[in-house]
């Protein structure tokens, strides 16, 4: 497996491979899992995973710093997995190395064609590096997988990508989502950041593509006792029109903003919300949706990409340009308990296709599949 993002990133990509590699190496444990990373570096999360007797870690032995890391991941790497007699290789953030054809089996999950539906989001040079990189990856993969219908469309429109050769394949939250939720513990976490009595829970970096502004215009909307509760990174341009917006509309007291939050406390600021807002004009997937939902607490998503799939009947969905119709669905959230609890009943429900056996199987499936097409 591709270890990079296990070992470097918190977020996103690195929940993914974290994901698997702990899903997969639990369900299998007489497979042996090994993540190759271009460095090591400490992350409290990845280290339980690396004390298992079925995973371990690989890194490079080169003095070049991080051009050498970079071109060994790039094009040396696949030497290393002939030496160690890879039976295959899963690249699990979008790449794969260059020279791995030919070498052995290999899988590559492809999350996203963001750059390309966001192309404002990224600078030109970088559009051309993902066409390039993430589009070879997925030509060159014996099999590839694909996060959720809608990024199988964009795969075979965009990168005319045999469909025949795309698994789709959905994410799992992680298991500390479908804990109990102790009301010690979430009394613990209300105090920890001083959540307000009600609140909207908006999870996610600020950027244009999350279009937080929709629901900053929706909360001016709201009652006055409903706050709204952003956690994720807010900085860059985007995120002082957020700012902007939300004294333009005297919302300043009723916007928390939590950034750098423990993942442990995720699970509590959704539990404790009266729902939460995820109108993302574009996304692979939507994990947010998941957890919230996994949680039971409902969402309000936007349509246009994948959002539907992520919350099916759990979760409500609006144009992304609409503010008057989310804080209409919000409000009907809030004060209708009945209507309520239907949808965070049909949200658990829904969340049970997402299940860590159904990932396991599936992915297991496609590296079987991947074997006998490279054989």
């Amino acid at each position: 497996m591709d270890g990079k993002r296990a070992v470097q990133n918190n977020t996103g990509l690195g929940n993914y491979s974290r994901y698997a590699l702990n899903i997969l190496s639990l369900a299998y444990p007489s497979a042996q899992f090994r993540l190759y990373a271009p460095k090591n570096m400490p992350n409290e999360r990845l280290e339980p995973l690396l004390g298992r007797e079925n995973v371990s870690l690989t890194v490079p032995d080169t003095s070049f710093g991080g051009i050498g890391r970079a071109f060994w991941r790039t094009v040396d790497l696949p030497l290393d997995l002939k030496r160690d007699n890879v039976a295959l290789y899963h690249g699990l953030s979008n790449e794969l190395p260059m020279t791995i054809r030919g070498v052995c089996p290999s899988v590559v999950t492809i999350h996203d064609v963001i750059w390309r539906r966001s192309p404002a989001d990224y600078k030109a040079v970088d559009r051309r590096i993902y066409d390039f990189k993430y589009g070879r990856s997925a030509r060159i993969a014996t099999r590839v997988i694909a996060i959720s219908e809608c990024t199988k469309r964009d795969l075979v429109a965009d990168f005319g990508i045999d469909p025949s050769k795309i698994d789709v394949i959905y994410q799992g939250v992680d298991p500390i989502f479908s804990l109990d939720i102790n009301t010690e513990r979430r009394q613990e976490v209300r105090a920890k950041y001083s959540l307000p009595a009600h609140y909207i829970a908006c999870v996610g970096t600020v950027q244009p593509r999350k279009n937080q502004l929709l629901v900053v215009r929706a909360l001016a909307l709201l009652p006055k006792n409903v706050h709204l509760v952003i956690v994720g990174r807010m900085d860059g341009a985007y995120a002082d029109s957020v700012r902007r917006e939300i004294e333009r509309l005297g919302l300043s007291d009723r916007v928390k903003h939590l950034q750098g939050v423990p993942f442990t406390d995720l699970p509590y600021i959704y539990a404790d919300a009266d729902a939460s807002v995820y109108p993302s004009r574009y996304e692979g997937f939507g994990l947010p949706v998941v957890e919230s939902l996994t949680v039971g607490t409902p969402v309000v998503a936007a349509t246009g990409s994948c959002l539907e799939e992520a919350g099916g009947d759990g979760a409500v969905y609006v144009n992304p340009d609409d503010a008057d119709s989310l804080a209409s669905e919000l409000l009907h959230i809030i004060d209708d308990r009945i209507y309520r609890d239907k949808l965070s009943r049909y949200g658990r429900r829904h969340v049970r296709k997402f299940s860590a056996d159904t990932f396991a199987k599936a992915t297991m499936a496609s590296y079987q599949k991947a074997i006998l097409a490279f054989s």
